[in-house]
C-alpha cells in the first residue's frame, strides 16, 4: 500500500469538490483571502487549507484516510506507531520529554542536543546527566557520543531509565547507534535517537541505517529537512517490542498538539512518506551520483577538502551522510563565513551552514542535478577569487575538558527569578538561559549550571569570530540571566 497517500487523497478530494464551507478557516478555500497572498499560494494550496474534524478526511471508519496514511509511515519506517508533527521535531522532544522526563525524573542527554529537547525538560521537570559528545578541535566540530562514553556516564547514573542520542549530527556524521542500544538495553535504559538529520537513513544502501532498525527504542525525523515535506512538519516514530509504551507517547503528543493543525502539513509528510518508500532509493541513486561529482570537483580546489568518509572510523563517527557535503575551507585563508557571503553576493547561492572552519550545503532526496553541477562551478570560482593563502585563522576552542556543575534542573532555573547580570560578574552564578555558540551549536551554557570564566571566555570568542549566541537573551553576550539568588536547599548543597 506504500504507492498510495490516503490523507493528500482524501484532503483533495475534499478540497476540489466544491464544498459550500461554513467552518474554519475564515478565507473559505481562499475566497477571503487577502489578493497578494492568493497570488502568492495560488488557489489550490488554499483549497486544501482545511481544518481537522472533517468526515471522511479524520472522522468516519475506522482507520479514518488520516490514521491510515500514519499507519502507512509507522510501515515504512519499521515502527509500532509513528506520529505526525506540525511543529516540527521540536514538538516531538516536548512529547518525549513529558512522557520519559517527569518532575525529577534522571535522563540521560547529549550535551549537543536540540535546545528543544531542554525546552522540554523545562516542561517536563526531569533532572538530565549530561554525556559529552566527541569533538574535532581543529575543525570546531562536534561529532557523536561513543558507546563507550555513554556506558561510563550510565554507571555513574545507576537511576537513569532513559538515554537521549544525536545521530545524525547537524555536519552528517552518524554514531555508532547499535552498539549504543546495546550498552543502553544492557542497563534497562531506552534509547531515544534524534535522527532529525537522517529521515532518509535506511532507504538506500550508500546510507547509514535508520536508528530503530539499529535497536532505538524511538526516533525523530524531521521530514522536511531532507524528503521535502512543508517546512516545520516531521514525525516521531516509536520502536515494535521497545522499552517505551506507545500509550505514553500517545498522551504526551496529545498535550502538545494543536487542535488546529495544518492540512497541507499532514498532506505533505504522506506525499514526502509515499515518495521515499516507493521512489526513494531511485531518486538517492541519482543525487548521491551527482553528489559524487560535486563532492570530486570541490576537493580539487587548492585549499578545501570535502569531509565525511574521511572521518570514518573516529570516535564518535561510525558513518556520515553523503547528502551532506561539509567543506574544510581552512586552507583558502578565509573563513567559512566570507566563502558564504561571497557566493551569495556573487550566484545568489546559499548554505545550510558557514563556520570558522568550514562551509555546509546539504542536498535533498531528489536533488537537482543542474543545481549541483552549478556549485561545482561557482565554488571553485569563488575560492579563486577570494582565497588568501597562507594566512593562518585562530579557531575558538570549545571548552570539551570543563566539568559543568550542574545546580538545579533546568525547568527550576528556566522558571526562578532571573536577573541579567554583566558577563563579567556572572561568573559563580547561576544560568537561567541556554546559549550555544552557532555554529557549531554546542551549548556551553545550560539553564541549571554554574557560570564559569572559561564558557564566558569562549562564547565571547565565539561571537567575536562571527557566531551567533543561539538562545541568549542578550545577543550581544554583555550580559547573561542568572538566578537572583538561589533556593536554601540549593545554597546548602553547594557549600
Amino acid at each position: 500500500m506504500q504507492p498510495t497517500a490516503p490523507y493528500l487523497d482524501a484532503v483533495s478530494a475534499y478540497g476540489f469538490r466544491g464544498s459550500t464551507r461554513f467552518h474554519v478557516p475564515g478565507h473559505k478555500g481562499g475566497e477571503g483571502t487577502d489578493p497578494g497572498l492568493r497570488a502568492a499560494l495560488g488557489d489550490r494550496a488554499l483549497l486544501l487549507d482545511v481544518p481537522q474534524d472533517i468526515e471522511g478526511i479524520d472522522l468516519g471508519p475506522t482507520p479514518t484516510p488520516y490514521e491510515r496514511a500514519e499507519e502507512l509511515a509507522a510501515e515504512a519506517y519499521g515502527a509500532a506507531r509513528t506520529w505526525f508533527l506540525t511543529n516540527g521535531a521540536t514538538q516531538g522532544n516536548h512529547a518525549l520529554c513529558l512522557a520519559l522526563a517527569g518532575p525529577d525524573e534522571r535522563v540521560l542527554v547529549q550535551r549537543n542536543s536540540h535546545a528543544s529537547l531542554i525546552d522540554g525538560l523545562i516542561l517536563s521537570g526531569g533532572r538530565p546527566a549530561y554525556v559529552a559528545p566527541e569533538y574535532h578541535a581543529e575543525l570546531g566540530m562536534a561529532l557523536g557520543v561513543t558507546p563507550e562514553a555513554l556506558a561510563q556516564c550510565l554507571r555513574r547514573n545507576a537511576d537513569i531509565r532513559t538515554a537521549f542520542i544525536v545521530s545524525p549530527t547537524y555536519y552528517g556524521m552518524a554514531a555508532d547507534v547499535a552498539r549504543c542500544a546495546e550498552v543502553a538495553h544492557a542497563a534497562g535504559v531506552a534509547l531515544v535517537v534524534d535522527n532529525a538529520w537522517g529521515a532518509h537513513f535506511g532507504f538506500h544502501s550508500a546510507l547509514p541505517a535508520s536508528p530503530l532498525d539499529l535497536g532505538a527504542d524511538a526516533m525523530l525525523t524531521s521530514t522536511h529537512k531532507i524528503i521535502g515535506s512543508l517546512t516545520q512538519s516531521a514525525m516521531l516514530h516509536v520502536a515494535p517490542d521497545g522499552l517505551i509504551d506507545p500509550g505514553a507517547l500517545e498522551r504526551a503528543v496529545r498535550l502538545v498538539r494543536s487542535t488546529s493543525q495544518s492540512s497541507l502539513l499532514f498532506a505533505s509528510l504522506d506525499a514526502a512518506r509515499r515518495q521515499l518508500a516507493v521512489h526513494g532509493d531511485a531518486l538517492l541513486a541519482r543525487t548521491l551520483a551527482g553528489a559524487q561529482r560535486t563532492s570530486a570537483a570541490i576537493d580539487a580546489i587548492q585549499g578545501c577538502q570535502v569531509l565525511g568518509g574521511t572521518l570514518v572510523g573516529r570516535p564518535g563517527v561510525s558513518g556520515w551522510d553523503p547528502l551532506r557535503l561539509v567543506v574544510d575551507v581552512r586552507g583558502t585563508g578565509c573563513t567559512g563565513y566570507e566563502i558564504a557571503a561571497a557566493l551569495r553576493a556573487s550566484y545568489d547561492t546559499y548554505t545550510e551552514l558557514a563556520t570558522h572552519a568550514s562551509v555546509v550545503f546539504v542536498l535533498g532526496l531528489a536533488q537537482p542535478v543542474e543545481a549541483l553541477e552549478r556549485l561545482a562551478h561557482d565554488f571553485t570560482e569563488t575560492v579563486r577569487r577570494i582565497a588568501r593563502p597562507g594566512r593562518l585563522l585562530e579557531l575558538p576552542r570549545q571548552p570539551v575538558g570543563t566539568d559543568f556543575e550542574t545546580v538545579m534542573t533546568p525547568r527550576e532555573a528556566f522558571l526562578g527569578s532571573g536577573e541579567p547580570l554583566a558577563v563579567e560578574d556572572a561568573v559563580g552564578r547561576i544560568s537561567c538561559e541556554s546559549i550555544a555558540g552557532y555554529p557549531p551549536g554546542v551549548p556551553a551554557l545550560l539553564p541549571g549550571e554554574r557560570v564559569t570564566a572559561e564558557v564566558t571566555q569562549y562564547l565571547r570568542d565565539m561571537f567575536t569570530a562571527g557566531a551567533r549566541l543561539h538562545g541568549a537573551a542578550d545577543p550581544t553576550f554583555a550580559t547573561v540571566r542568572v538566578l537572583a539568588s538561589a533556593p536554601a536547599a540549593v545554597r546548602a548543597a553547594t557549600l
